[in-house]
């Protein structure tokens, strides 16, 4: 099912911020194409049981939460030596056939509403270029939201022999009354043998609903791990994708989440096993507390030319209150008889015989609690070799707890 589109919206719109950001002409063509799609599309999938949609994004009232012409953000992009890091608006000139071609290669503009949205609007964004042979560290993009709504468009590409570590987080910046709407695209386009890990962080406001999807194509030895962390927002809907499609290639999905008050997750992570030996490692754990809710899904697809395919999957959700809710799906689809895999999810609350037994040594009840908690995340934070998300996530989560 489509969703209403906001009256604000017109080609008129679309026209006037391509112009602002003085795009080329092939982009303003996507973005028109998006904007003409909308009508048909339809909204993400979410998993449904008879009588229950467990994610209700129809509620999103988009007249209310979308003002296309008034989008602002403050971002600080920071780069490694030989990497490009830059806002779109600066790139086009020197590397817009690298744009160009890659732009929509691995996400689909008309894949949904939402991602058909974002594209026809985006006026923030980075685009990240990875030459041949270079090795990049410490490629940071740090955001603040400071509008009614945001939509980012990110774009990485990585050469051959190449390797980059990017970190990217997003906050509410100045104090905006009544509901926000925030979108975030990520494609990762991954030349042979070249290394790519992306880490994001996302701890909006709890007035903010938040869809994010993050796809990456790997080819032949390449490989692309992701981090991703929520914290943040009323209703957050986070994809994260990768589709091995060169032999050897590999993919890691790391997620954390941490839900309290009414906030409500739905976290999704899926690999597509397209060629042989690629290997892929999904690992999720999230907390709730009081009444919030998740749900989770995810996909391992191995297709019939993956041959020796390895492919795990586990997802563990610990519910610190009897009202907190949890759903998980996890799903395997194998067409290929020569694989190794497994999948698993946990739903459970508080071990009370561990609570009891730190109580008895005289630790407080809510220092007990918030040590199991700490402790319950320990599987995910060590999956995750960079130290300074693995530092920031850990902050976010003692402040949750505090």
């Amino acid at each position: 099912m489509s969703a209403q589109l906001p009256a604000s919206l017109s080609e008129d719109t679309v026209r006037r911020i391509a112009e602002e950001r003085d795009e080329p002409e092939w982009l303003l063509e996507i973005r028109l194409e998006a904007l003409a799609a909308l009508e048909g599309l339809d909204l993400p999938d979410v998993i449904q049981t008879p009588g229950r949609r467990w994610t209700n994004l129809e509620a999103l009232e988009f007249e209310s939460l979308v003002d296309p012409l008034d989008q602002a953000d403050v971002t600080e992009r920071e780069g490694d030596e030989g990497a490009v890091v830059l806002p779109f608006t600066e790139a086009f000139e020197e590397y817009g056939d690298v744009i160009e071609a890659n732009f929509g290669s691995v996400l689909d503009p008309q894949e949904n509403y939402l991602t058909a949205l974002s594209v026809a609007l985006f006026t923030t964004g980075t685009f990240v270029y990875v030459p041949e042979g270079v090795a990049a560290e410490d490629v940071t993009v740090r955001a603040e939201m400071n509008s009614r709504s945001l939509f980012s468009q990110t774009l990485v590409v990585t050469e051959e022999s190449s390797s980059v570590t990017i970190l990217e987080s997003i906050e509410t910046g100045d104090s905006l009354e009544g509901e926000r709407y925030f979108s975030n695209l990520v494609e990762v386009a991954a030349g042979e043998n070249s290394h790519v890990q992306f880490g994001s962080l996302q701890n909006l406001d709890e007035e903010t609903y938040t869809y994010s999807l993050k796809r990456g194509d790997a080819d032949t030895y390449a490989t692309i791990n992701w981090i991703e962390g929520n914290l943040g927002s009323r209703l957050t809907r986070s994809d994260i994708e990768t589709d091995l499609s060169g032999d050897g290639s590999e993919s890691q999905i790391v997620g954390a989440f941490f839900g309290h008050d009414d906030q409500h997750f739905d976290i999704n992570a899926r690999v597509w096993h397209q060629a042989e030996n690629t290997t892929a490692d999904l690992v999720t754990r999230g907390v709730l507390d009081d009444v919030a809710r998740s749900v989770y899904e995810g996909v391992q697809d191995v297709g019939e030319d993956a041959w020796n395919t390895s492919s795990y999957q586990r997802e563990n959700t610990l519910m610190l209150s009897d009202d907190a809710e949890a759903d998980a799906s996890p799903k395997l689809i194998i067409h290929n008889h020569d694989t190794e895999a497994s999948h698993s999810a946990t739903v459970g609350q508080v071990d009370a015989e561990e609570l009891f037994y730190m109580e008895s040594r005289s630790i407080g009840p809510n220092t007990a609690r918030n040590m199991l908690v700490e402790g319950f995340f320990v599987p995910v934070l060590e999956e995750i070799a960079v130290d300074e998300f693995r530092d920031d996530l850990e902050e976010l989560v003692q402040a949750r707890l505090e």
